[in-house]
């Protein structure tokens, strides 16, 4: 087998080994919540994903806090992106059968009896808009997840739009906190979306600070 062909075969197999663990997972949690399939479903695949997501996010800065060699992408990250990315999606076109009856209109406008009214700005209103941006924002992020979009936008365009992985986040883990009080969820779920956010968020900023203090370090060749 050529390298190239044996390169593929192990990140397919790695990659088989992610979505068997993320898929197990769901199932797990979701039988352990038995709350009916919907909303099941809805919450496994949005637990599960908020931890692939704080992943994906983490692996840089624990390479730059490492030492380690901190490529543009790799097939780790852009794996574990794509995992947390579907499962979002997943987690919206479910959880928008949850409540209303499955009337996904009213998760974002009133109704009236003669049709659409006004849009909603409620706690319940918010954390949809909030959770449909994000979708989309994530729905970007997995079209230039490959080499092809790499190629074809360049490292700086790639890297420019993949920031936006940032604003995704943060709209998940609001939108996420929203609906642990709209629903009045357990104190353990409510601690684990903390949690996973907290340990993401001080990896985040230990890795910018060392990052900064190795920039600071360079030589200013313009100086001179």
């Amino acid at each position: 087998m050529a390298p190239v062909d044996r390169r593929l075969g192990i990140r397919f197999r790695h990659l088989i080994l992610h979505v068997a663990t993320a898929s197990v997972l769901v199932a797990a949690i979701s039988v352990l919540l038995n709350s009916g399939r919907s909303d099941s479903l809805s919450k496994a695949t949005a637990y599960v994903g908020l931890f692939y997501l704080a992943v994906t996010l983490v692996i840089g800065p624990l390479n730059v806090l490492r030492g380690a060699a901190n490529p543009l992408s790799t097939y780790l990250r852009r794996d574990f992106g794509i995992i947390a990315g579907v499962l979002s999606l997943l987690h919206t076109f479910v959880g928008l059968q949850v409540h209303m009856s499955g009337d996904f209109i009213q998760y974002f406008f009133y109704r009236t009896p003669g049709g659409i009214d006004t849009m909603r700005f409620d706690i319940f209103g918010i954390a949809n808009h909030l959770g449909l941006i994000a979708a989309l924002v994530i729905l970007v992020l997995l079209c230039i997840s490959n080499n092809l979009s790499i190629r074809r936008l360049g490292p700086a365009g790639w890297k420019r739009i993949q920031k936006w992985n940032y604003i995704g986040a943060v709209l998940v883990v609001v939108h996420g906190l929203l609906y642990q009080l709209i629903e009045r969820r357990m104190f353990v779920f409510v601690a684990y979306v903390l949690g996973i956010t907290a340990i993401a968020a001080i990896i985040q900023l230990l890795g910018f600070r060392r990052r900064s203090e190795q920039m600071a370090r360079q030589p200013d060749f313009n100086s001179e």
